[in-house]
């Protein structure tokens, strides 16, 4: 253990510390950090900085942890959290979204838009209006600031308690003993302790305005109480509970609080949906052990409800598909199809069949004939241009994903799959100039800046080629500054 003397000097190099700081990333000028008026917390840190400071993290997290890419549960999540932000308080609705392939419960809310779900949220919010209800109260913190707010908490409680612990140092110095020691542990417990209260507080901030949202949306607000419930028994008996509950803390007071207030709101809305029971099958089937094992789970679940199970039959077929029962997966869609003949989900997944069977002209049929109803539909384009990369029509997906990658051009998924074709067709500068976007949304720089050297390379003599890699060239030399920032 460290002596005291060491403990001392160690306190008072932390001391040293100034007492306020401010994050100010590059490019940014007074006129930018002006607060709004009735938001205090935007006098320490501007949307702008936070919208900023919250992509810079993304692409370090993405840079540290798996993804998910399935394009349905991708553009599922973004279309039903839009549809929550149109009816929130958030005011800046650039947002940007992020899989997390882990089966652990956890969804979080970053500075800037930042929205990510794990992919076991969808294994424990058992409806629609659940998984809602969780979107809705990370909407919450993000509408009020709470990150800012909390920084800038902080940042007031640092001048006392850094008094404070000046006091206890001296006592502890000019011979107090042990007093000062235990003078500065009270000091330190009762900062944790009202950062703890201020949580709190923002928690229940969050479900209050979530509850709101959630009903303004068109869902079902007793689905809050309810998820909060089976996350309160999850907690009960499990000795490491997921992330999302060390950071949201389920606790009676907010099950109580959040009954009481949708008790009193208007219960008619959304409680689930075939699509939501959708997704989780595919969730469900990717974290399983095997297609096989997913088979025989799916074909109970239709056993139980006498074949008229819409998401376990479409879970059937898709597990029958990746596990090469071709047939029989052909057997479980044809119902599906019938019943539901403009779903979308249900039709990939016999573009999907379609495709294992080398049947790529009728998986593009049906794959047009929906685009000409949805033509700029994520999972249907990239559906698309993945059949004519399996058809070795090289050229042709390529014009499809440079089409998804301006349409999605913060998707670090498209990008790499951009690179891929590129390379396939022939256009080697297009494949450094791919790769380049992929690293710098993935948060590997030096990556990025060599295949943008690279690509500089390539387009000597070319003006317009030239420009545009010098201005990708100056945008990572800033995000570069500003990740060193941090």
């Amino acid at each position: 253990m460290l002596g005291k003397k060491a403990v001392l000097a160690a306190t008072l190099k932390l001391l040293l510390v100034p007492a306020l700081f401010t994050l100010s990333p590059p490019g940014f000028s007074a006129e930018s950090d002006l607060p709004s008026l009735g938001d205090t917390s935007s006098s320490f840190m501007s949307q702008e900085q936070e919208y900023q400071l919250g992509r810079a993290w993304l692409s370090m997290l993405r840079g540290a942890v798996k993804t998910l890419d399935d394009p349905i549960l991708k553009d599922f999540v973004e279309q039903r959290v839009l549809k929550l932000a149109e009816t929130s308080q958030l005011a800046d609705k650039r947002l940007t979204f992020v899989a997390i392939d882990s089966p652990q419960l956890n969804a979080f809310a970053a500075p800037g838009g930042v929205i990510g779900v794990n992919g076991g949220l969808f294994l424990h919010a058992q409806s629609e209006a659940e998984f809602a209800s969780v979107m809705a109260h990370e909407l919450a913190h993000l509408s009020q600031r709470h990150f800012a707010r909390n920084l800038e908490a902080q940042q007031r409680m640092r001048i006392p308690v850094m008094t404070a612990m000046l006091a206890s140092v001296i006592l502890a110095a000019a011979g107090g003993g042990d007093a000062g020691f235990a003078a500065m542990a009270s000091t330190q417990a009762a900062a944790i302790q009202e950062q703890r209260r201020f949580s709190r507080q923002n928690e229940l901030e969050a479900d209050r305005l979530g509850l709101l949202n959630l009903q303004q949306a068109g869902y079902d607000p007793q689905a809050m109480p309810a998820m909060f419930e089976r996350l309160a028994r999850l907690s009960q008996f499990d000795r490491n509970p997921p992330e999302f509950l060390l950071t949201h803390p389920v606790s009676q007071t907010r099950i109580a609080d959040s009954k009481n207030r949708a008790a009193q709101i208007s219960a008619d809305g959304t409680r689930d949906s075939v699509n939501y029971q959708m997704i989780r099958a595919r969730v469900q089937l990717h974290y399983e052990q095997s297609p096989g094992l997913a088979a025989r789970r799916f074909r109970t679940l239709l056993d139980e409800h006498s074949g008229d199970h819409a998401a376990a039959r479409y879970g059937l077929a898709l597990a029958l598909t990746r596990g090469g029962q071709l047939d029989e997966a052909g057997e479980a869609l044809q119902p599906l199809l019938a019943e539901r003949s403009k779903n979308i989900a249900i039709n990939l997944a016999q573009v999907e069949l379609d495709v294992a069977r080398g049947r790529y002209a009728s998986a593009l049929e049906r794959i047009e004939e929906l685009l000409r109803v949805n033509p700029e539909n994520y999972p249907l384009l990239e559906a698309k241009a993945d059949t004519l990369l399996r058809a070795r029509r090289y050229e042709e997906s390529q014009a499809v994903y440079d089409a998804l990658a301006r349409q999605r051009p913060e998707d670090a998924d498209v990008w790499y799959m951009v690179a891929e074709v590129r390379g396939l067709a022939g256009d080697i500068l297009g494949v450094h100039t791919a790769r380049a976007e992929y690293f710098m949304l993935a948060g590997d720089l030096d990556q990025a800046a060599q295949q943008l050297e690279l690509a500089a390379k390539r387009a000597e003599g070319n003006f317009v080629k030239s420009s545009r890699i010098a201005a990708r060239q100056e945008e990572l030399a800033r995000k570069r500054k500003l990740l060193e920032s941090l």
